[in-house]
């Protein structure tokens, strides 16, 4: 966690802040993935690590940013130590009354150390004011630490799709994870 010298906010993006958004996009490590498997109904999994790991990152979203602000059907929520931005989460009202996580990321050197946690509680609060049944998201099988960290925070595995990334050899099945309210 976070020191006490240290402030982290979390704030609703502003025009003046558009340009801190690609500063939470870095390399993640691939270091095993997720083996889904489908009995009576229910999905459950087994992990599987790999014996070599490997960095990756996505590349820079291009979005009209100015479309998450002040919006009531979609946020995007940053983390900031004091003046620096360390995370985001961006979401948005689905049509099946869950907030989709579409994107949440963390800078390398803050990981493991909290802030995904304040971002996900942040993101949760925004689909309870605006009475949603969950949050639901998607990743890939090799994102283990992704799909790690979803597992610990309550979300559960609700569906898998082993289409989507045709085109990509190295991940076989996108997986559904949902947390739903009760």
């Amino acid at each position: 966690m976070l020191n006490n010298h240290n402030k982290m906010t979390i704030t609703s993006l502003q025009h003046n802040q558009i340009e801190d958004i690609p500063a939470t996009n870095e390399p993640f490590s691939i270091f095993g993935k997720v083996i889904p498997s489908l009995q009576s109904g229910r999905w459950s999994y087994k992990e599987s690590l790999f014996e070599n790991r490997k960095e990756i990152w996505f590349p820079d979203d291009k979005l009209d940013w100015d479309l998450y602000i002040d919006k009531d059907d979609k946020a995007l929520f940053l983390a900031y130590l004091d003046d620096t931005c360390i995370g985001q989460i961006r979401i948005i009202r689905d049509w099946n009354r869950f907030c989709y996580i579409e994107n949440i990321a963390v800078r390398k050197d803050f990981r493991k150390l909290g802030v995904g946690l304040h971002l996900l509680t942040r993101a949760e609060e925004w689909a309870k004011e605006h009475q949603l049944i969950g949050m639901s998201l998607e990743a890939q099988d090799d994102n283990l630490a992704a799909c790690r960290f979803y597992a610990k925070h309550g979300f559960i595995l609700g569906g898998v799709d082993t289409l989507k990334h045709s085109n990509n050899v190295a991940i076989e099945a996108t997986l559904y994870w949902y947390k739903l309210f009760r």
